[in-house]
């Protein structure tokens, strides 16, 4: 493979006026993001001489992808190249990347799915009458962009009335990281606002030509240093089940199994319960409102 086989004429430069381009800016970073991370013992190299900047160089992740030199380089610079499957495996393995950042890499080089399945566009009423039936156990359903579509009544709890925020702050990302009762109730917030990011970022791949997207992560970085940290560390992270702690005042201390329940055959919009860990949890959430 030459770099002059895979380059077309065209140089994405710092415009980021369409979506190849914002897509190979992104590219571009996370790369940088994950050689920077990798130290050269582990990936068996020696350590050579000092180092102006942490990580590997761009060479030692050419070698170790046995690609171009120049090559990569242009990959990294977010230059308007073609790349192929197998080249991206490679890049993958050289940066140790785990599953979640091996598909948000190929997804921004454009090597996606020729046949995507789409999400499932709305919530049904059996979605809401399934919704209902979970009580007194707090439920949602949540897209991957985090919007809250709907929810029952105990969930109110969590995060608080709804009805009285704008639609574009019923998301669990801005609740989160703005003021808000979900954050207030939420123990361990910090925390979790880091696997959320992350799997926005993993998400937002698919989507990030997508006007809504881009006004919540404009929003986002504007309203919360917080936010615009943890987006700058290029993390990724897959959907996931998991534990949250919440402090619900009048009630008490939540102790929940967080579930997703897919509503379609795409990772993308999902119903999500909160079940008790323990006897003292399932007692207390019978004192969770019955009704919105």
């Amino acid at each position: 493979m030459t770099p002059a086989a895979q380059a077309r004429p065209a140089v994405a430069g710092p415009h980021r006026g369409t979506p190849d381009e914002a897509r190979r800016h992104d590219l571009a970073a996370f790369l940088r993001s994950r050689r920077e991370r990798i130290a050269p013992e582990q990936v068996g190299l020696p350590m050579t001489g000092r180092r102006r900047t942490p990580g590997l160089r761009r060479e030692e992740v050419a070698q170790l992808a046995a690609v171009g030199v120049t090559w990569y380089t242009w990959l990294e610079q977010g230059r308007d190249i073609q790349v192929s499957a197998q080249v991206l495996d490679a890049v993958a393995r050289a940066l140790l990347l785990d599953p979640s950042e091996r598909a948000h890499l190929f997804t921004l080089a454009g090597a996606e799915d020729p046949a995507p399945v789409t999400e499932c566009p709305s919530v049904t009423p059996s979605v809401r009458l399934v919704l209902d039936q979970l009580a007194p156990y707090p439920a949602a359903v949540v897209n991957s962009r985090y919007d809250i579509l709907a929810h029952n009544a105990p969930y109110s709890a969590l995060v608080g009335d709804l009805r009285e925020l704008p639609v574009e702050e019923r998301n669990l990302m801005w609740l989160a990281f703005t003021p808000s009762r979900f954050r207030e109730v939420l123990i361990d917030y910090r925390t979790e606002r880091i696997g959320m990011v992350a799997r926005f970022r993993a998400a937002m791949a698919d989507h990030s030509a997508e006007p809504a997207w881009k006004a919540l992560l404009a929003r986002l970085r504007k309203a919360s240093p917080d936010f615009e940290e943890e987006w700058q560390r290029h993390e990724v992270m897959g959907p996931g089940n998991g534990i949250k702690r919440f402090l619900v005042p009048g009630v008490g201390l939540l102790r929940c199994s967080y579930t997703n329940f897919w509503l379609g055959p795409r990772l993308g919009t999902r119903l999500i319960s909160y079940t008790p860990l323990d006897d003292e949890t399932r007692v207390l959430m019978d004192e969770l409102p019955a009704q919105r």
